[in-house]
């Protein structure tokens, strides 16, 4: 119910009628325009030169991925269809080659022209949007003042994910070119964080597909916060981001205080922009909820803007999407679309204190009932941001610090395909092959692809008994050595970690703020500060239960406080069940029978 009741929010200005006047001087209600997704027939005499239209490293990325120079879905809309289109329509607001299709407004009289018009396959009507603010929490902006604290996080945000293993390797990004869409880069191009970058002339492309315009240093500093979680730097010279030597391509495709259908036409026309200008990753912080749809349609099929993404990841492009930060709000709680897509890897937020899933970050599986999130990162990091910097925290920033990973990745294994890319980074990730759906297959691993050998086999660290009534599993005694003390084979209580605070509100995917609690003030940077490596991988126990398709039915994450760690009751389980455990790296998995 509480879907329904999004739906039913005022719509402001969409849906109103405009009043005429007749030279009688009464009123007549007209219609207005509503937003309608014309879809043609075909590209019949359509003529194409791909070498011309796309850029070299386009051109470059599909030969390395073995694909074909162009297809039909690359050709462009028949101009005579669009020009009937225009004729009859209020406004043409995109024509989309992927689609074959125009975006227009028009009312009811026109839309039925529409219809009859020869090269129409159908014409279907846009829901009206609710033009309503989008809850972006405004704020003062950041500081050149960085704290001891705020120092070791940025480096914890790309150590985490192995950053010290691609620098090492001298991976950087080169030679890739990351598109980012956002609601905006605000003084990006001024910011210290991004001197070098812009020197650098690593900016290759911008566009503002709100506006239709070249500058996108407007609108929000969103964009400006994800791009330092690339490409940003510290005065000290500390990345925030593991890909500050790529090359960027900026498209602003949102607006910073409204959700409208619009928005999703403007990630499509980005994408194809994208793709025309030799994109290899997309980085899309963005995400679209119950404002537009019901949780049962985040099926990676339903959106126009997850049929996008699913067609740019044809073309070779490898699109990481955030989660969304509803993983605390009952009415929703899931992933957000395009991140619902089977072929778009989406990232979810980490707890930096806990190494555990951080209590705003929205949880999986998809509709379908496919694995979300596919892996995940810090969700609060140091960024770049206007004035300064600034703790922010939102699976936003988890995300390009994904998109970072992959390119480096990408850099070490230049042949991959893009769904190869997205295959090894899972089984980088630091939970390979458990999973669940706050984690996905947890953080990945710089050195699964810096290293020249592959890791020896891991000894196994518990094992599964069969107690009568229950089915147990106990941590081997070579594996109970902790640090300072073994652990006891009983405890008082072997309890399951508990969540990340879940009382701090984040704003919607996309609208994030800052930290809610600083957990430092901001002193004065002095090269003598310290900023120690991350600390170990807390001693976490993984363990869930998958039914026959591999859909889990429960997963948990304990503390390990002693070797008895986890009893089952074997009644709770079903045939074809599989009991599923990690423990340091150790992955088991025990068959019901």
């Amino acid at each position: 119910m509480s879907s329904l009741r999004a739906f039913a929010r005022p719509l402001g200005l969409v849906g109103c009628a405009v009043v005429l006047f007749s030279g009688s001087g009464s009123a007549v209600a007209q219609p207005a325009p509503a937003a309608y997704w014309v879809r043609l027939r075909d590209k019949a005499g359509v003529t194409f030169d791909a070498a011309r239209y796309f850029a070299p490293p386009a051109q470059a990325r599909r030969r390395r991925q073995h694909l074909p120079a162009c297809d039909s879905t690359d050709f462009p809309v028949r101009t005579d269809y669009v020009r009937q289109i225009r004729a009859v329509a209020d406004t043409v607001t995109l024509v989309s080659r992927w689609f074959n299709a125009v975006a227009c407004r028009a009312t009811p009289v026109q839309a039925a022209a529409l219809r009859r018009l020869p090269g129409v396959l159908a014409v279907e009507l846009r829901p009206a949007a609710p033009l309503i603010p989008a809850g972006r929490l405004m704020r003062d902006g950041g500081k050149m003042a960085v704290s001891a604290a705020d120092r070791q996080l940025a480096r914890r945000q790309t150590a985490s994910l192995g950053g010290p293993a691609f620098r090492q390797a001298n991976l950087a990004g080169q030679g890739l070119r990351i598109a980012i869409f956002d609601v905006g880069f605000s003084g990006a191009d001024k910011h210290p964080a991004f001197q070098q970058l812009f020197q650098d002339k690593r900016v290759v492309l911008t566009h503002d597909f709100v506006r239709d315009e070249s500058n996108v240093f407007v609108g929000g500093a969103h964009g400006t916060e994800v791009l330092s979680c690339l490409a940003g730097r510290l005065p000290d010279g500390t990345p925030l981001g593991l890909a500050p030597q790529a090359e960027f391509l900026l498209a602003r495709t949102e607006r910073a205080l409204r959700e409208i259908y619009a928005e999703e036409e403007a990630w499509l026309a980005a994408a194809e922009w994208a793709d025309r200008h030799g994109a290899d990753i997309i980085n899309s912080s963005l995400g679209y909820t119950d404002r537009r749809y019901f949780p049962e349609q985040m099926n990676g099929r339903t959106s126009l803007v997850a049929r996008a993404a699913a067609l740019a990841v044809r073309k070779g492009i490898l699109v990481v999407n955030a989660a969304g930060n509803d993983g605390d709000r009952d009415e929703w709680r899931t992933i957000g679309t395009p991140a619902d897509g089977d072929s778009v890897l989406a990232v979810g937020g980490l707890d930096p204190d806990t190494y555990l899933h951080i209590g705003f970050s929205s949880y999986g599986p998809s509709a379908d009932r496919r694995l979300k999130p596919n892996v995940v990162a810090f969700g609060s990091v140091l960024a770049a941001a206007p004035g300064g910097y600034s703790v922010v925290e939102g699976t936003s920033f988890a995300s390009p610090l994904l998109a970072g990973f992959a390119a480096c990745a990408w850099q070490q294994e230049r042949g991959l395909t893009v769904m190869q890319l997205f295959g090894k980074i899972q089984e980088s990730a630091d939970l390979y092959p458990y999973f669940d759906y706050a984690h996905g297959y947890g953080t990945p691993q710089a050195r699964f692809f810096t290293q020249k050998s592959a890791d020896p086999t891991l000894a196994p660290t518990f094992d599964f008994v069969l107690q009568d009534s229950l089915l147990a599993v106990l941590i081997r005694p070579e594996a109970a050595l902790l640090a300072v003390r073994s652990l006891p084979l009983y405890a008082d209580s072997a309890e399951m970690m508990p969540r990340a605070d879940e009382t701090a509100k984040v704003p919607a995917l996309g609208r994030e703020g800052p930290v809610l609690s600083e957990t430092a003030r901001a002193a004065p940077f002095t090269p003598a500060d310290p900023a120690p490596l991350p600390p170990a991988h807390p001693d976490y126990l993984y363990w869930h239960v998958a039914d026959r398709r591999n859909v889990l039915r429960a997963y948990e994450v304990r503390a390990v406080t002693q070797r008895a760690v986890l009893r089952i009751p074997r009644r709770q389980l079903h045939p074809g069940d599989t009991v599923r455990v990690q423990y340091r790296g150790f992955t088991q998995s025990y068959f019901v029978q």
